[in-house]
């Protein structure tokens, strides 16, 4: 009895075992419901590391070229400060040409200078020495031509036809076309304004028929030359 179940048992032993392995082989037996899922984990997992080892690699050379830029752009300055230190360090001397050189573009700079002030400076003084000689000369000629005015009014009318009036007044005329050439001009004063800049009142009346401050009579004319006047109009004016 003991036998049967023995060998009962080492049967059902047996049989356990070789559900468990292949019959051919002795391996254990796969089904493919346990071992496929991890492989399709493997290979999902591959794929990543591969893209993100070809981003790594594409950040790696973005990277490296702008190190490459920035290493050159430094070794450039680098050797411009050699060139313009020594070997030690030290800033390199002039030389004595390129020194002489600029002093003398810049003495003559300064030279050229100096002459244009000059030069503005002598035609400044020019003009005004020129201005006041002009002055001068026609203070002293008005007195003339006040009095070939004088002449031409003494004339009595039957003789201003004759030669000699004749030839006062073409002198006269000439006179003062050569005043104009020059730039003397007479100031208006007779049924103008007063005006203290450009006439001088010598005489007051009391007349109703013009207004106040009005110029009535001029008793010498006067006279100026570009912006400065040579002589205030001597006037009578209405109160």
């Amino acid at each position: 009895m003991s036998q049967e179940l023995d060998r009962e048992m080492e049967e059902m032993q047996e049989e356990n075992a070789g559900s468990e392995e292949n019959p051919g082989t002795g391996e254990p037996v796969n089904d493919g419901s346990e071992g496929g899922e991890p492989e399709a984990a493997q290979e999902k997992a591959g794929e990543t590391a591969q893209d993100a080892g070809g981003s790594e690699e594409e950040t790696g050379g973005a990277e490296a070229s702008r190190d490459s830029r920035e290493a050159e752009s430094s070794q450039a300055a680098s050797e411009e400060e050699k060139e313009k230190t020594g070997i030690f360090g030290k800033k390199k001397k002039k030389d004595k040409r390129d020194a002489q050189i600029e002093e003398l573009t810049d003495r003559v700079k300064r030279t050229m200078a100096e002459f244009e002030n000059f030069r503005r400076r002598n035609e400044r003084e020019k003009t005004h020495m020129y201005e006041v000689g002009a002055r001068d000369i026609i203070e002293k000629m008005l007195p003339v031509l006040d009095n070939f005015e004088r002449g031409l009014a003494a004339i009595p009318a039957e003789e201003k036809e004759g030669a000699v009036a004749q030839g006062m007044e073409m002198i006269y005329k000439q006179m003062l076309g050569v005043f104009e050439q020059i730039g003397v001009t007479e100031i208006e004063a007779e049924g103008k304004e007063f005006d203290p800049n450009f006439h001088n009142a010598v005489m007051h009346e009391d007349n109703e028929e013009v207004g106040e401050n009005m110029i009535t009579e001029v008793f010498q004319k006067g006279y100026s030359y570009k912006d400065s006047v040579i002589r205030h109009s001597m006037v009578k004016v209405a109160n």
